[in-house]
């Protein structure tokens, strides 16, 4: 049974992962520590914190449903990718050991930490490379089975997963970038709905706590939106990533 003090940190957290999402990314590495920190196994924290994402991914999804149109055929070929990968990686994350998973969390979340320090760079990559679109050729079916594997460590942690299949669509499609980051976010949707669909059928969920940060991030990314021009994405980001360096400092010192 948790306390009341034990609720507000997951509803702050929720909060504040909302917020972060909506401003730089990287709830994750706020959520899933503070639900560890309260007592929560680690694996049952991972299911429950997937599943309370479910309703952020699908707001940032319809958000940018604009620069999906003329993306028909590749949403044909990503979306599948996405959704095997995430059952697979949820298949995984149900079949790993407490112990096991927790001798692998502080190397999930130095992985993830490291993706979000690169993020920036990789946009202004991204970024010049639209701005000469002979750079690459188009090579949509090449794309698909790093997506699937990105799509994998997605449904088994994700944290840092949009970073992942961004990358493998920038790498793969000539297109700007505003067009691959709503490609991105709907692949990252397909993810996250298909392993916390397979969640589902687990007992695992934490529904009282899923629901609490469901709402929270929600809220949190409301906030994030009205403050977007008043907080430099880039210095958020170095903050989540100083907090993900932390966090996994104190994973491998326990």
């Amino acid at each position: 049974m948790m306390t009341e003090i034990q609720w507000l940190l997951i509803g702050l957290a929720a909060v504040a992962a909302g917020a972060v999402n909506a401003l730089a990314g990287g709830g994750t590495l706020i959520t899933f520590p503070v639900l560890t920190a309260i007592g929560i196994p680690p694996v049952v924290a991972n299911i429950t914190n997937t599943v309370a994402l479910c309703p952020g991914y699908l707001a940032a999804t319809f958000a940018q449903y604009k620069d999906l149109k003329g993306q028909q055929r590749r949403l044909c070929l990503y979306l599948p990718a996405g959704a095997m990968g995430g059952t697979a990686g949820g298949f995984l994350l149900l079949h790993t050991g407490e112990s096991a998973f927790q001798a692998l969390v502080p190397y999930l979340i130095l992985f993830a930490t490291g993706l979000l320090a690169v993020q920036d760079s990789f946009r202004v990559w991204l970024i010049h490379r639209s701005e000469h679109p002979g750079f690459l050729h188009k090579q949509e079916n090449r794309g698909v089975l790093p997506a699937f594997l990105a799509s994998v460590y997605g449904g088994y942690f994700g944290a840092g997963v949009s970073v992942m299949v961004l990358a493998v669509l920038g790498l793969m499609l000539d297109d700007p970038l505003n067009r691959l980051n709503a490609l991105k976010q709907a692949i990252s949707f397909a993810i996250n709905i298909a392993a916390a669909t397979f969640f589902l059928f687990s007992d695992r969920v934490l529904w009282p706590v899923a629901l609490v940060m469901a709402v929270g991030a929600l809220i949190g990314g409301a906030l994030g939106g009205k403050l977007a021009g008043h907080i430099k994405p880039a210095h958020l980001r170095r903050l989540v990533v100083g907090i993900g360096i932390g966090v996994a400092v104190v994973y491998l010192v326990r």
